[in-house]
């Protein structure tokens, strides 16, 4: 996955979860952040951004924030919408027979459902740009959202359709993610009855730079 045009600039501030205030070369400017998780450890004071600007019409602002530098030296993407494209081009090349997105199963909308060889899956998707120690943590916000779609995937696995969650890790250096308990104590709960019921967990490792976000 690659944006069409990215800018550098410093971070300033973030005075709610979908703006922040940057500088592009001495100029203040308001962008959108693409992601509404607090992302506290990351947008920093001081700290470098890339930016992207859409071009749409009727845009409040002129870019997105998408990708940021950690103050340990390690990039991150953080568009929340970047790991869902990157897995549809990464199962286009898996050998599926069909891929289709955003799938209506249940009560929910899974990311993914596939099939191969007449065999059913299911695959929902989830971002994760929150790093402790070299292991990753998901989520980074209370996620009820979250919690539901990994019930579904029981519900799915428990009839014979093969479920599983894909986290896409958005920097370098993390193989493995965990429940972020602290955060959400539920989704800890929830991703541990995914497992025993036989959702398998996949960890997906990307190369990050700041125009691009690709799975290895």
């Amino acid at each position: 996955m690659k944006y069409e045009n990215i800018t550098k600039a410093t971070f300033i501030k973030r005075p709610n979860r979908f703006i922040a205030e940057v500088d592009i070369d001495g100029h203040k400017e308001t962008v959108h952040v693409k992601n509404t998780g607090r992302c506290k450890e990351l947008l920093i004071p001081g700290c470098e951004v890339w930016l992207t600007a859409p071009g749409s019409e009727g845009r409040k602002t002129k870019y997105d924030l998408v990708a940021v530098r950690k103050s340990t030296g390690v990039l991150f993407n953080i568009d929340s919408q970047a790991p869902n494209k990157v897995v549809k081009e990464w199962l286009s090349k898996q050998g599926y027979d069909k891929v289709i997105p955003e799938y209506t199963y249940g009560d929910s909308r899974i990311d993914f459902y596939m099939e191969k060889e007449n065999e059913k899956h299911l695959m929902e998707v989830k971002g994760c740009t929150l790093e402790i120690d070299g292991m990753g943590y998901f989520p980074d916000a209370p996620t009820e959202r979250g919690v539901k779609h990994l019930r579904e995937l029981v519900k799915a696995a428990k009839k014979g359709i093969k479920a599983s969650l894909a986290f896409v890790i958005q920097m370098a250096g993390v193989d493995e993610v965990r429940p972020n308990v602290d955060t959400h104590p539920e989704f800890g709960v929830a991703l541990q009855e995914a497992k025993d019921a036989g959702v398998e967990i996949l960890f997906l490792k990307c190369h990050v730079e700041p125009d691009t976000l690709e799975i290895i």
